[in-house]
């Protein structure tokens, strides 16, 4: 049986400060009015999602349907978010708890309302998985008052009067991935070499009389070497 969102409650960090982030949307809609302006909702989507997308990470056939009218600005990020980049780069190295503090600042523009929502949201990715995770970010109120279906989503950054900055921006608060997958990929990589080491073909190995014989070489070398000079300073104060 399919486990139900548990109930959290609502926090501020201070509720005499304003909501002083995004724009509202009839100035969305006053900006982009047509779909040749989409392509800067587009941009904008990319960079609230990802912060920044190279030329390889970006979706051509999500970017014809949105430009096209075919599917509206949530269908867009709903595409961003279950796309095979966000799925490994931020999916695959993040644990649960992270993945709601990755989404909903992403998504819904503001920090989770405390350990609460985080228990809640990660029970629902365990329960049925990330996908319905997503449907259930956007498909929630809070989502749909706060940028419908056409808008693209904004943090909603909280300035404090007589602080310079407001809030600090989700890409900086969540980088892609934590120290514990960091130091996870360091430990695998040492293994990684450990075991290749010790996998090393018997014939790669440099025979131990090879080396005896090599060192033997070596030492007659110098030797000549050292007796040549010898020889030749000798030659040189005899002839003076």
């Amino acid at each position: 049986m399919a486990l139900q969102l548990l109930d959290y409650p609502l926090t501020s960090q201070n509720n005499r400060v304003g909501d002083q982030g995004g724009l509202k949307s009839e100035l969305n809609r006053a900006t982009f009015p047509n779909r040749e302006d989409r392509s800067a909702q587009i941009e904008q989507a990319y960079r609230q999602i990802f912060f920044h997308a190279m030329k390889c990470d970006r979706d051509v056939n999500l970017e014809s349907q949105f430009r096209d009218g075919s599917i509206t600005a949530r269908d867009f990020i709903r595409g961003l978010l279950l796309s095979r980049r966000f799925q490994e780069g931020y999916v695959s190295c993040s644990t649960n708890y992270r993945l709601v503090d990755q989404v909903v600042g992403r998504v819904l523009g503001r920090e989770v309302h405390g350990q609460s929502e985080r228990i809640s949201w990660s029970i629902l990715i365990a329960d049925k998985g990330f996908s319905s995770f997503v449907d259930a970010v956007l498909d929630s109120s809070e989502y749909l008052d706060s940028f419908g279906y056409d808008d693209v989503p904004s943090q909603r950054s909280r300035v404090i009067p007589g602080a310079s900055t407001g809030v600090m921006p989700i890409y900086q608060q969540f980088p892609r991935y934590g120290s514990d997958w960091r130091d996870q990929l360091w430990d695998q990589k040492l293994q990684a070499r450990i075991e290749i080491e010790t996998l090393v073909p018997a014939y790669i190995k440099t025979p131990e009389w090879a080396k005896k014989a090599w060192l033997g070489l070596a030492a007659i070398g110098a030797f000549e070497l050292i007796r040549v000079l010898l020889i030749v300073a000798a030659e040189m104060y005899s002839t003076r």
